[in-house]
């Protein structure tokens, strides 16, 4: 159990009891109600010593957590809080620390799908709440990259547990070619996100081959336990995507070195966001930059070249140029193929 949660515990059960005037509070009084709540809570029965109630009064009495609390000791004896009013979880946020912890929680929110991160979707949703109740429709100044319509998200979790634990799995998955699902015994190496869509990298128990399956066309999952996990002997899952731009690989697909040239246009793009880690300069002017990556070559490759339009040229390898300009010239024929919608 973390120390700060049962801290927190402490804190929130003594502040309860001395926002209840209705009764005057010993220090041996919050021992007792200290106690019972970390029972109630946490099932911790060892109860807490005087001297960690003396140190949480002390620390809530401080700025060392915000809270200042006006704790004060009446006929040296009874603990109460000096304004009435008074809670520390009415403690004011400055408006600076405010648009920290904003920040600091869209952060947090992109790990929520996880039961890893179950206690901290639990803080961060509360944390949520109170920032727009502390800032009341205020704007927005930081937005990060969603879909909430995607699917598939609610096999994380099992995916990352079988993955962890190594656990074969049948899998009912239906790709988009497919008219309806199969069945099929995988075991599971790696979780890979790209683009806001999440796929799982496992070896087809049957064909022995590198599977790389999209969540979202996943039907049903459940744990074999009948078959023995075979480890990933002849490759590292972890590395496996390092020559890769998105996620269509085959196991012995080879790298190649691919050679593009960027107009002065997008030139400052490719410059401060390179299509790959192992982005080449190979020669930058005024009027062009040409550079190289050492990649596969797969859809989401051709994909990203043909989005950049008449700014990105391919220069090599001759085969991956001629790929190019087919797609180009076919999409030339289907533009003039095809009439204006009216």
């Amino acid at each position: 159990m973390s120390k700060n949660k049962l801290a927190l515990i402490r804190y929130k059960t003594i502040d309860q009891c001395l926002r209840n005037r209705q009764r005057k509070w010993t220090l041996e009084n919050l021992v007792d109600a200290v106690s019972d709540a970390l029972y109630e809570y946490e099932g911790i029965d060892s109860g807490v010593g005087v001297r960690t109630i003396q140190l949480d009064i002390q620390n809530m009495r401080s700025d060392k957590l915000g809270y200042n609390a006006p704790i004060v000791v009446l006929d040296k004896k009874y603990y109460a809080y000096e304004d009435k009013n008074f809670s520390i979880t009415n403690s004011n946020i400055s408006p600076q620390d405010l648009e920290k912890i904003g920040d600091v929680v869209k952060v947090l929110n992109q790990f929520k799908g996880f039961s890893d991160f179950e206690d901290v979707s639990e803080i961060v949703t509360k944390l949520e709440n109170k920032i727009i109740h502390k800032r009341n429709k205020q704007q927005t100044f930081i937005q990060f990259e969603k879909n909430d319509l995607l699917t598939g998200l609610e096999w994380l979790d099992i995916l990352l547990n079988a993955v962890k634990n190594k656990k074969v799995l049948d899998i009912d998955y239906q790709s988009f070619k497919a008219k309806s699902a199969s069945k099929e015994t995988v075991y599971p190496y790696l979780l890979k996100e790209y683009r806001n869509r999440w796929f799982l990298l496992c070896r087809n128990r049957k064909r022995k081959a590198i599977n790389i399956l999209a969540l979202d066309r996943i039907v049903n999952i459940t744990e074999n336990t009948t078959e023995k996990f075979v480890e990933a002997d002849d490759f590292d899952p972890t590395t496996f995507f390092d020559d890769t731009l998105g996620v269509t690989k085959t196991l012995h697909q080879k790298t190649q070195k691919i050679i593009l040239k960027a107009n002065h246009r997008i030139a400052p793009y490719i410059l401060t966001k390179p299509l790959h880690a192992s982005q080449n300069i190979l020669k930058n002017t005024e009027t062009e930059l040409i550079f190289s990556i050492d990649v596969v070559v797969n859809f989401e490759l051709e994909r990203e070249v043909l989005g950049y339009g008449e700014s990105l040229t391919v220069l090599a390898p001759k085969t991956f140029r001629q790929r190019i300009i087919d797609r180009i010239s076919l999409m030339g024929k289907m533009y003039e193929a095809t009439p204006q919608y009216k």
